[in-house]
């Protein structure tokens, strides 16, 4: 099936083609039936297929990638006319080789001279083509099975084929060390779990089994190969073990990524990788006590850093992000805000008594904000208004006005929390004074923002949902 290319925005504009260097590269290749018109050479990053190359077939189909650097090893793609597909091949050592494809046979037939890599990847891609098709099959009539006998039968033949690939690959493993395929191949295992650990019956099992598994993740994989970064189940490997396997705290997941970093130092093109995996994974949190993640990556891997493939706009980015976390870190003081209510008269939020102060960043003409503060308002008079909650709300002038933004609190009664308005002429104010304006200072990149505060005004939560304000505030009521 014919796949397209795709780009990431954030890595197109804000990061640049690492530079190759040494001897240079020299791929021919005849392309049937197409005739002058331009073909592209590619590579996997991650989730992006970035294009390096392009090159005219003549009148026989023929064109050359050329280059004076040598390409980092990886899964290249040559990609067809006007890039609505392309099809697979293997770049090493060996960088000067010739391609022979049909359109009418890419599927069964690709034919390469000069290089035994592909020859051997060729082989295997043929061989995992048979065999899922005959996986596919057998899940369609494990579908429509209608005996126990059959379905059990069905998955035995399945088990012998997952045995079966297994086998293959162990076997190219085996007879062709140091070849990249092989590299890849090792890359994508993951540890056999067997006996107790693979059926765990005691919680002490479970420990156990993740214990194992995490310990062993990472066996056959190594962070200086460069090679793997150009592929897609490298990054696909990363998301399971920090979505699945490490443990959800920033301790836990900076010491990972510190590791993971530490060993790729060597290698430029596995560092760019990792870097701009983890920057963009981190630049806009999942998590509240994500924050953390991306400061460290910021101060340990950028501030004091350069790196010549970031451009000065996506050094740019990670820095005005940066400074916009650092201000509101959980468990930190919270920044005060003073600006004026409905009267003109200045309210400073640190001014709020009470054991919980909720600060939320809103705008009257925002659809969803006009849903959701009256559901907050109902929920403060039924019981947090009694837990000595406060609420301090920053009505943020953007298309609106002052007159919408009391029209909206008279008519929704919103009459017993602190309103002020944070107008445009107050945040440039700030802003042309060098003084961050609140929306930086609370990291507002949408509306309703919201935040919780102690009695000591220290973050305890932020970016808090609708659904998850009660939770957090009765967890702490708790305590």
């Amino acid at each position: 099936m014919k796949r397209i290319f795709l780009f990431s925005a954030f890595l197109v504009l804000l990061f640049s083609s690492a530079a190759q260097t040494d001897v240079g590269y020299e791929i021919k290749v005849t392309f049937k039936p197409f005739k002058n018109q331009y073909i592209y050479l590619g590579h996997y990053f991650g989730k992006t297929y970035p294009i390096i190359d392009s090159a005219l077939l003549n009148e026989k189909s023929e064109a050359i990638f050329k280059g004076d650097g040598n390409l980092n090893g990886g899964i290249y793609l040559i990609g067809y006319p006007k890039k609505t597909g392309f099809f697979e091949v293997l770049v090493d050592k060996q960088q000067r080789f010739s391609i022979t494809a049909d359109t009418a046979t890419i599927g069964s037939s690709i034919k390469f001279e000069n290089s035994s890599d592909n020859v051997l990847f060729n082989h295997y891609q043929q061989f995992m083509t048979g065999k899922g098709k005959e996986i596919n099959k057998l899940k369609d009539s494990y579908k429509t099975s209608t005996s126990k006998k059959d379905s059990a039968a069905i998955r035995e033949k399945l088990i012998k084929l997952d045995e079966d690939i297994a086998a293959f690959r162990n076997d190219i493993i085996k007879n062709y060390p140091g070849n990249i395929l092989t590299a890849l191949l090792m890359t994508m295992k993951e540890p056999a779990l067997t006996g107790r650990l693979k059926n765990p019956k005691t919680k002490e099992d479970s420990l156990a089994s993740w214990q194992y598994y995490k310990d062993h993740f990472w066996d056959d994989v190594s962070f200086y190969d460069g090679r793997i970064a150009y592929t897609t189940f490298f990054e696909e490997k990363l998301d399971k073990y920090f979505n699945q396997v490490v443990v959800p705290h920033p301790d836990s997941v900076i010491k990972e990524l510190d590791w993971m970093l530490g060993t790729a130092t060597i290698n430029l093109e596995m560092t760019r990788f990792l870097l701009i995996k983890f920057v963009n994974r981190y630049l806009n949190q999942k998590y509240m006590w994500e924050d953390a993640v991306f400061l460290y990556l910021f101060e340990k891997y950028f501030a004091q850093k350069e790196h010549s493939w970031l451009t000065a706009a996506g050094k740019k980015v990670i820095t005005d992000r940066a400074y916009s976390l650092m201000a509101n870190i959980m468990g930190t003081p919270a920044s005060d805000i003073e600006l004026p209510d409905s009267t003109g008269a200045m309210k400073s939020m640190f001014a709020e008594k009470g054991n919980f102060t909720m600060v939320i960043f809103w705008d009257p003409t925002c659809g969803h904000c006009k849903e959701v503060l009256p559901q907050i308002d109902s929920v403060y008079r039924e019981k947090w208004k009694a837990d000595s909650v406060n609420i301090y709300a920053v009505s943020k002038e953007t298309d609106g006005t002052k007159k919408d933004w009391l029209n909206f609190i008279n008519e929704k009664k919103l009459t017993d929390w602190t309103h002020v308005y944070y107008s445009k002429a107050a945040d440039k104010a700030r802003t042309d004074n060098n003084i961050p304006g609140y929306s930086q200072l609370y990291d507002v990149l949408s509306f309703p923002t919201i935040y919780l505060l102690d009695k000591d005004k220290r973050i305890i939560a932020k970016k808090l949902a609708l659904e998850q304000i009660d939770d957090v505030l009765q967890l702490k009521l708790k305590k």
